[in-house]
């Protein structure tokens, strides 16, 4: 069997021999990395903490840190490993619990994941080819919105881009540990050593060279290791709370009502679009296409009269190679359209830059002014960045989380500054936004009655128990395109009603005219808005009973975060 290196010994430029610039050596490209986003997200490090954050992975941090419990009792478990919010809990135990500390520790994920691209890229290609997928990869707007915002996605990332820089280099033990990381950040993790494998073991079967390795025990005994401390996770899970993989309601929403084929369908389409087409990535893939229709170029002089130095094409990233990527984007395309309740793009955060990585190099190879293509692409990254796409998207996908997340500030402070005489009435997340003073939007808790969504149904539900509450507290909890062409389709809406959970919140002013009440606060911002109205009415305030919600019978972050 033929070693790793042997197989991926292919002309390169500049890879060969050790980088002669102190900035391309790894320690350098690393702070070079951290201090670029630094500086990128600084209007963005003292926002307090967004959806599934507030939901989920902050209560969960926060109980590890002040309790030491692996499983949080201050949330509904949906059995996550442990290791991020153990990192979030280290960092608050060093400078402080502080809404900044979070987000400087997750940019410090950011960056060991961008310069585990920039190795894996420069290991299979060349520095520049490495340089411009790590600068692709971190204006791409999905993942530089994620990069400080406190979800598990960004850290699978890392640990599994540095797996697979393990792996090309036929390291076992390396990869092995890797790739453990990974499935401790999240369970979805093992998809990406389970591809690997099965990849492996089909090169046993049809003989192409697209393969760069032969199955062997050892070897899949590396590939097979990180199934073991996510099991012995899961066990331990189960022993404390009688349950393998969170709680029930968790589990039915991201697997028991998911396999529905047409349903899955679905999923997968819209899994391809968040993988080629989603946030202006298609213009990498239409640049990319079109590189493809030129022959490869060529390095030194062409030859004249039998003379010079004979030309030779720009190497590509080896086949094998790019059929390892290929197993793993593969993998976590179809198993995501499986698993996991919520559509949302987060989740592929380990296979972006595999995809980034043989499209940059692709466009090194062929294009003679590939710098200026790969520019025009990363504007528009920036731009999906800065401005909202005409179609429907998760607010977390850009900037437009900030926004959201603003709203809800000054709808917090409103309510502060003028008290509510009574209970009020509105959804999650802002329901744990205005009881939990620690997740940042208020200094002491307020007394909610919550509700689903602003859905008509919830709405007119809300109205049939007006006695509850005296004021309400409503905001778009997804952005509406203007076209919003697709949506439009009456079998697509359909589809996404039916199996995706799609809703249109009622607009400010229908809702003040359903419930009865006054507008006296609405603010827009980007494609959000928010809105308080107040009713006059005498109100059955009940102060001192618990916050919990008698239109919805389960927690609503139960059902976000698979």
């Amino acid at each position: 069997m033929r070693s790793t290196a042997r197989i991926l010994r292919f002309p390169r430029e500049g890879v060969s021999a050790p980088p002669q610039n102190w900035w391309e050596r790894l320690p350098a490209v690393a702070a070079l990395i951290f201090v670029a986003l630094l500086l990128t997200h600084l209007p963005l490090l003292s926002l307090p903490y967004f959806w599934d954050e507030a939901g989920y992975y902050i209560p969960a941090a926060r109980d590890l840190f002040l309790q030491g419990r692996l499983i949080p009792d201050s949330t509904l478990t949906n059995a996550h490993p442990p290791l991020l919010m153990a990192w979030l809990a280290l960092a608050w135990k060093m400078f402080g619990y502080h809404a900044v500390v979070t987000r400087v520790a997750m940019l410090l994920v950011s960056a060991f994941t961008l310069t585990g691209v920039y190795r894996l890229a420069k290991h299979v290609s060349n520095p520049l080819v490495a340089t411009g997928a790590t600068i692709a990869t971190a204006v791409f707007p999905v993942f530089f919105a994620q990069s400080s915002l406190a979800h598990l996605d960004l850290a699978v990332a890392g640990f599994t881009v540095w797996g697979m820089c393990a792996y090309v280099a036929g390291r076992g033990r390396s990869t092995a540990i890797w790739f453990a990381l990974a499935a401790l950040s999240k369970e979805t993790a093992i998809l990406a050593p389970l591809a690997l494998l099965a990849w492996e073991l089909l090169g046993l079967v049809v003989a192409k060279p697209w393969f760069q390795f032969r199955a062997s025990f050892s070897r899949a005994l590396w590939l097979l290791l990180p199934v073991v401390p996510l099991g012995l996770w899961f066990a331990y899970h189960y022993r404390v709370t009688g349950f393998v993989f969170g709680n029930p309601e968790f589990l039915r929403y991201n697997l028991g009502a998911t396999l529905h084929p047409v349903r899955v369908l679905a999923a997968f389409a819209q899994r391809l679009w968040q993988l080629f087409g989603y946030m202006n990535l298609f213009a990498l893939t239409i640049v990319t296409a079109l590189a493809m229709s030129r022959k490869p170029l060529t390095i030194g002089n062409v030859p004249q009269n039998g003379h010079g130095n004979p030309a030779t094409q720009r190497p590509r990233i080896a086949i094998p190679v790019q059929m390892t990527f290929a197993a793993v984007i593969v993998a976590y395309a179809l198993a995501l359209s499986v698993v996991g309740g919520a559509v949302l793009a987060r989740y592929l955060l380990p296979a972006y830059p595999l995809v980034t990585i043989i499209c940059v190099s692709t466009i090194w190879r062929r294009l003679p002014m590939w710098h200026a293509f790969l520019g025009v692409v990363c504007l528009s990254f920036v731009l999906a960045l800065l401005f909202n796409p005409p179609y429907h998207f998760a607010p977390e996908d850009n900037l437009d989380y900030a926004d959201f997340v603003r709203l809800h500030q000054q709808g917090a402070q409103y309510l502060e500054s003028h008290p509510p005489g009574g209970r009020v009435l509105t959804a999650w997340p802002a329901s744990d936004e205005l009881t939990k003073p620690y997740l940042g939007y208020v200094q002491k808790p307020v007394h909610i009655v919550s509700i689903e969504d602003f859905s008509a149904e919830q709405i007119l539900a809300a109205r049939d128990q007006a006695e509850l509450y005296d004021t309400a507290f409503l905001f778009s909890t997804k952005y509406e395109p203007g076209g919003g062409f697709l949506i439009r389709l009456p079998y697509w809406r359909q589809l996404q009603q039916r199996y995706f959970d799609y809703h249109e919140d009622v607009s400010p002013t229908a809702a003040a005219t359903l419930l009865g009440g006054n507008i006296v606060w609405e603010q827009h911002r980007g494609g959000q808005w928010a809105a308080i109205l107040q009713f006059d009415r005498a109100v059955n305030a009940n102060l001192t009973a618990p916050p919990l919600s008698p239109f919805s019978p389960t927690s609503w972050p139960s059902k976000i975060s698979p």
